[in-house]
């Protein structure tokens, strides 16, 4: 049965390949984009995630066309890097708001839609590096991390209706981030994986489609690692 899906950040990288993931099962899927346009066979919304405006005129966009999000994959986020003693307010909080603030609004959205209907799925993309820490990243992990308080009080919250909230929390993946950083980065990150590389997005995108099934519908308040062994244990 197709359902109406919702990927935050789905013009690139993990993104988009989870919303070709869902719509290549037969689902409709939306995505959400700042400043670059997903391609043209996918049905895209320019949202400001940080903006509840934005957020309520994406959703009624998407409820004209296809009706209630019935899957929500929340993995519009950012990073502003920087050691602790150098790293401005504004850093600090610009990066809450785009990465732990915006899930937030787009999950109480989504909610209002899937209460009537008893039954949903909110997928909440992290990262290992909001279990263990990250040097020059202490508001990225902050706000990874704060999705697992987020997503397990959803799963209490909305259990009974049939409404699952699940985070996933990947390790390295080949993406544009990644790409941007020198040789010798990628090397020392690709090295700490128990596996000895990094992830493609598809790899990430099957796990949240698997998390979005019926198959899944006994899983809720998980933390899913999909990390090549990096954070085992946390």
């Amino acid at each position: 049965m197709s359902r109406v899906v919702l990927v935050t950040g789905g013009s690139r990288g993990i993104g988009l390949a989870t919303a070709r993931h869902f719509a290549s099962l037969g689902d409709q899927v939306a995505v959400t984009y700042n400043s670059s346009p997903p391609p043209d066979d996918l049905f895209g919304v320019k949202c400001d995630v940080t903006s509840n405006a934005d957020v309520d005129a994406t959703f009624a966009a998407i409820e004209e066309k296809f009706g209630p999000v019935e899957v929500l994959v929340s993995n519009a986020g950012v990073t502003k890097d920087g050691l602790l003693l150098r790293m401005g307010e504004s850093d600090f909080v610009d990066v809450i708001d785009a990465n732990l603030n915006a899930a937030y609004r787009v999950a109480k959205r989504a909610a209002q839609g899937m209460l009537r209907a008893r039954r949903g799925r909110m997928i909440f993309v992290s990262s290992v590096v909001g279990l263990l820490g990250s040097a020059g990243q202490a508001n990225y992990a902050a706000s990874k991390a704060g999705l697992v308080g987020l997503a397990r009080s959803i799963a209490r919250e909305l259990g009974s209706r049939s409404i699952t909230a699940n985070v996933i929390a990947p390790g390295p993946v080949m993406t544009d981030m990644i790409a941007a950083l020198s040789a010798e980065r990628q090397e020392a990150l690709t090295a700490a994986v128990p596996l000895s590389r990094m992830a493609t997005p598809e790899e990430i995108a099957a796990v949240i489609a698997f998390i979005a099934s019926d198959a899944a519908g006994y899983i809720t308040g998980a933390v899913i690692p999909v990390d090549g062994g990096l954070g085992m244990g946390h």
